[in-house]
């Protein structure tokens, strides 16, 4: 099935980032811990993550032009997220250093017998962006604009810029934020969690919920994950469901999993794919990314793609 869209031509960049970025602290268990109890960890690492950021690193590796605008703290975090980025050749024109304020951090327990991960996470609310701060110069500077939406009101003013000028607007959405409904008329690509259609709508029913946010948002493209499961979209009337792929080798760590798929995702759309197709890409980029540590550690470039679609062509 194609997509009932088309991507402009021309842009300085194939996709720009707008939303978070973080540093997580991973810590690898043997098990999840009991309350009040004591377990020696089998290893940890501190490694750039976050949303936006990570999935624009994740197309950087498959071969696309990424830029990515949002903040950092001045802090140590600040200096390794924003230093991740640029090594990965990820435009940073756009991203601004905030005076005093602490770069998002996020601890993570990873449970090792299935690489399955508890975060607790913090975001300096310095790092936030007011509607009248959104960076609007940027968002129609790429094919696809790709946003996290915890700074609503600026995204609202994002996608609207973005749609101005043609540009195709994706959002990552795991939670209800405020002013939510009114962004999501101006999305082209919905992703979300399992969970979100339920939160926004109160309708358990997945393939349900999912009707519902396309006929009310009038999103194109409306899809959710579903961890190992694979994933499910609608487009145009039709279910796409697409099974998930076994991780070479072994689960280690599934955080970042969500912005590898995205990833994933947006390139088969970049290279002229269909839903079915851009599913099988993310289901893959999602898979090959659980094989190391941490969010960013094991997203693949296109060689790696070969592991799990052999034909696999950008």
């Amino acid at each position: 099935m194609n997509f009932p869209f088309q991507l402009i031509s021309g842009t300085d960049f194939d996709v720009i980032g707008f939303g978070t970025n973080a540093v997580d602290y991973l810590v690898r268990v043997p098990e999840y811990p009991a309350f009040d109890s004591k377990v020696e960890l089998i290893n940890y690492l501190e490694a750039a993550g976050g949303e936006a950021a990570s999935t624009m690193v994740g197309l950087r590796r498959l071969g696309f032009r990424t830029a990515y605008a949002g903040r950092f703290g001045d802090d140590h975090a600040g200096e390794i997220g924003l230093r991740s980025l640029i090594d990965e050749g990820v435009d940073v024109s756009n991203a601004e250093i905030v005076p005093e304020a602490r770069t998002q951090v996020a601890f993570i327990l990873i449970d090792a017998r299935n690489g399955e991960r508890t975060v607790i996470w913090q975001r300096d609310k310095r790092l936030g962006y007011a509607d009248i701060d959104a960076p609007v110069m940027v968002a129609a500077q790429g094919r696809i604009l790709h946003m996290t939406p915890h700074d609503t009101l600026a995204c609202i003013r994002m996608a609207r810029a973005a749609r101005e000028k043609g540009v195709i607007v994706s959002i990552d959405v795991d939670n209800v934020f405020d002013h939510i409904e009114e962004l999501l008329p101006l999305v082209d690509i919905c992703i979300a969690s399992a969970a979100f259609p339920e939160k926004l709508l109160g309708v358990a029913d997945k393939q349900t919920a999912m009707r519902e946010m396309a006929s009310r948002f009038g999103c194109a493209v409306v899809g959710i994950t579903l961890g190992a499961a694979g994933s499910m979209f609608l487009s145009q009337g039709a279910f796409i469901e697409t099974p998930g792929f076994d991780v070479p080798g072994e689960c280690v760590d599934t955080t970042g999993a969500g912005d590898a798929f995205r990833a994933g995702f947006l390139c088969g759309v970049l290279n002229g794919d269909g839903v079915e197709e851009s599913s099988r890409i993310a289901n893959a980029v999602a898979a090959l990314k659980c094989r190391g540590l941490g969010a960013r550690a094991a997203l693949p470039d296109v060689s790696d793609l070969s592991l799990l679609i052999p034909a696999f062509i950008a």
